[in-house]
């Protein structure tokens, strides 16, 4: 009997288990389908194939035990036809093609396929730099990339001046060779007249065809240090006591004709008439000799020399190199005075140190109406963590004047007015036109007698953008936001790679580096952070003020709170940055990231870069100036984004230290990325892109990376600085 029973309850178990089994209404769902998909590498793009390339295909079978496919192809290339494996291996025609088609079918059903389409495209080159001025008898080095990005990456170059092979080149013509290539200017003609291509050695056409190629056109020049600048330069003197000095210099074939330049120290403000010196490369022989040298600025007071690398566009970027002190700056060519005209706007950021040596900075807009008036500015300031030392509660209002020195060239005096302080300021023009792509720039320095509400500072204006509306909406888009500021003794920077989204919400990622602490790649908000605290504001007069939360600590346990900082805007996404509060007194610029869109990739990185390290917060950073030269799939102990250059560094000694670089770079498509030197110590840095040029994509050989900015991340270092580094 009780068997019986156990029985008949093991059938009731059975049937509602066959009940559950088919969702209780007695109905079996199907199976799911089977079916077959074809995948490639992830570092394989099959929508841009290059000529002989060959790709690794594989069949992922889904909802069945079988294991083989075979294989077949429509159009140009070949397979192993008929494989049975579960991988196949295509090779490219050598001629580009469309419409290429690998079907994969599982073996045992002929209805089950899955497919790849291949385009196969031509291989195209980029030669970077791809504008230049090569000084007479001085060295150039370029660099060129292939793509699609996996191409190659060896060329066939050729030189021409004027239709006429180059007197003094290499590789020779003809020769398959890897990056670089050595240009000296030793060619007798004008303008663009130097021609440098680097053709694919895939390419049978060479650059006779030259949609295949972006060639470089080099102008010969007697000097490159050449007409009227603007600069400015911060540091500290041989005492440890901060410095800055903003003026305008004429050249004439790196001859300094002519200057003036303001110069505050710790005794306060001296004011000299430059009255000559000189811009001398160095050794011709040096592949960097077109793009390094030594600036010397001589005044009745004293001689000042200045170690520089130039840029593309032929910028100066200076560090000190006489023994009297450390220091950075720049000298940009001046832009003509009659841009500077009519009812513009500027937004400025200014740096220094108070009377009693804490750092100070100002940010704020400067309404100028065309006819000297200042009318209704602003301005905040954080005087050593104090917000009200030195005008009261921000925003301050400000007013005042300005009028054009009337001896002086590029000189302009300005006197501004809060309530009962009354400050006094030079500024010099530097680069830009009147448009927002490239906006008017002043040089900025303070000219008052220091005391405790009027600190010594210097900095930079820049002309707003006037097209927009500076509401929440105005700041949707990528930035990149640079930061530097004081930990006591020792110096606080960081990065901000950041994302607007015109509602006020702000969120993106962060490295700092605070007096060797090291917060990398830190992602913000974190995801426990389900109100975000990392928003900004503009204020409601639509000036261009906004207050944005940045930094903190948002993966530490317990979360570290964002800091707020006002920002002054200059455009969309851009602007100068101030922290409200702390002792640190972080200030620095927001920039947009890129004027192109779309993916970057270390191809897009190459070429020569000249790069040097921006106003220090404190007299332990040693300055330091690069050339550097970017590559792709270089050959030797690089195998891939490779980097080299030379090293000119100030040690606390004084002392001028010139080593070579080596290292390779990575680079994400987000614009953030790492340099790893091996030479001429290991030391780690991260990037972050700030501007390109063109829809980067990763077979657009119009796209190129302009500038980007570094910072140490070396445990060891409490005095890091931001790095500046320009195309």
């Amino acid at each position: 009997m009780i068997k019986n029973c156990l029985f008949a309850m093991a059938l009731l178990s059975l049937a509602l288990a066959s009940g559950c089994a088919k969702g209780g209404n007695g109905i079996v769902p199907p199976t799911p389908g089977v079916s077959v998909s074809v995948t490639s590498p992830a570092d394989a793009n099959p929508s841009a194939i290059f000529p002989t390339q060959t790709v690794t295909l594989t069949a992922v079978i889904t909802n069945s035990t079988a294991t083989s496919v075979t294989w077949s192809l429509s159009g140009g290339g070949t397979i192993a036809a008929g494989s049975n494996s579960l991988t196949e291996m295509y090779t490219a025609p050598a001629t580009p093609t469309s419409g290429v088609t690998i079907t994969a079918t599982l073996v045992g059903d002929t209805s089950v396929t899955g497919t790849q389409g291949i385009t196969v495209v031509d291989v195209t080159t980029a030669v970077s730099p791809s504008t230049l001025s090569v000084g007479s008898a001085l060295t150039q080095q370029f660099s060129a990339v292939a793509l699609p990005n996996d191409a190659p990456q060896m060329f066939t170059w050729t030189c021409m001046a004027n239709g006429v092979e180059c007197a003094n080149f290499s590789p020779a013509p003809g020769v398959a060779s890897a990056n670089p290539a050595v240009y000296t200017a030793a060619d007798s003609c004008t303008g663009n007249c130097v021609q440098i291509a680097a053709a694919s050695t895939l390419d049978p056409t060479g650059c006779s065809n030259s949609t295949n190629c972006t060639i470089a056109k080099v102008s010969l020049v007697p000097a490159r240090v050449n007409g009227s600048y603007a600069f400015r330069f911060s540091g500290y003197d041989s005492s440890n006591n901060a410095t800055a000095i903003v003026g305008t210099f004429t050249a004439s074939n790196g001859t300094i004709t002519s200057g003036y330049e303001d110069e505050l120290t710790s005794n306060g403000l001296a004011q000299h008439t430059i009255m000559g010196g000189s811009y001398a490369p160095i050794a011709s022989s040096n592949p960097n000799s077109n793009n390094s040298g030594t600036l010397t600025l001589t005044t009745a007071a004293s001689s000042n020399s200045f170690q520089v690398v130039l840029d593309g566009n032929g910028d100066l970027e200076m560090i000190e190199a006489d023994g009297q002190g450390t220091g950075s700056g720049i000298a940009q060519k001046s832009s003509s005075a009659s841009l500077f005209t009519g009812t513009q706007t500027y937004a400025f950021g200014f740096t220094g140190v108070d009377n009693g040596g804490d750092r100070v900075g100002f940010v704020g807009v400067l309404p100028m109406n065309g006819s000297g008036m200042i009318v209704s500015g602003q301005m905040d300031a954080n005087d050593n963590g104090n917000a009200t030392n030195i005008c009261g509660t921000g925003p301050c209002t400000l007013a005042g004047t300005y009028t054009a020195d009337s001896t002086i060239s590029g000189l302009w005096h300005m006197i501004l007015t809060s309530g009962s302080l009354t400050m006094n300021y030079d500024f010099f023009i530097a680069s830009g036109t009147a448009g927002k792509t490239n906006p008017l720039t002043f040089y900025a320095i303070s000219t008052s007698p220091i005391d405790n509400t009027h600190p010594a500072i210097s900095g930079t204006m820049v002309l707003q953008d006037s097209t927009q509306t500076y509401n929440n909406a105005a700041f949707k888009g990528a930035s990149v936001s640079a930061l530097t500021g004081a930990n006591g003794a020792n110096t606080n920077v960081s990065l901000t790679l950041g994302t607007t989204d015109g509602n006020g919400n702000f969120s993106g990622q962060f490295d700092q580096n605070n007096a060797g602490t090291i917060l990398s790649s830190v992602q913000f908000p974190s995801a426990s952070q389900t109100t975000s605290p990392y928003t900004y504001a503009a204020s409601s007069s639509t000036t261009g003020r906004y207050i944005f939360q940045m930094l903190g600590n948002p993966s530490a346990s317990p979360v570290v709170a964002p800091i707020p900082f006002v920002l002054y805007a200059s455009g969309a996404n851009r602007g100068f940055l101030l922290d409200q509060s702390s002792s640190s007194v972080m200030t620095g610029t927001m920039s947009s990231q890129g004027k192109g869109s779309g993916i970057l990739s270390g191809s897009e990185m190459t070429g020569t870069f000249a790069a040097a390290t921006t106003s220090s917060a404190g007299s332990g950073v040693e300055p330091l100036a690069t050339n550097l030269l970017l590559t792709w799939a270089n050959t030797g102990s690089c195998t891939s984004e490779c980097l080299s250059g030379t090293e000119y560094q100030i040690l606390n000694e004084n002392i001028l230290s010139i080593t070579p670089l080596a290292g390779a770079y990575t680079l994400m498509d987000t614009g953030n990325g790492t340099v790893a030197l091996t030479a001429p110590s290991a030391d780690n840095y991260v990037i972050y892109i700030v501007d390109t040029i063109g829809a980067c994509s990763l077979q657009n050989p119009v796209c190129a990376i302009q500038d980007f900015l570094m910072i140490d991340e070396d445990k060891t270092n409490p005095n890091p600085s931001v790095i500046f580094a320009k195309h």
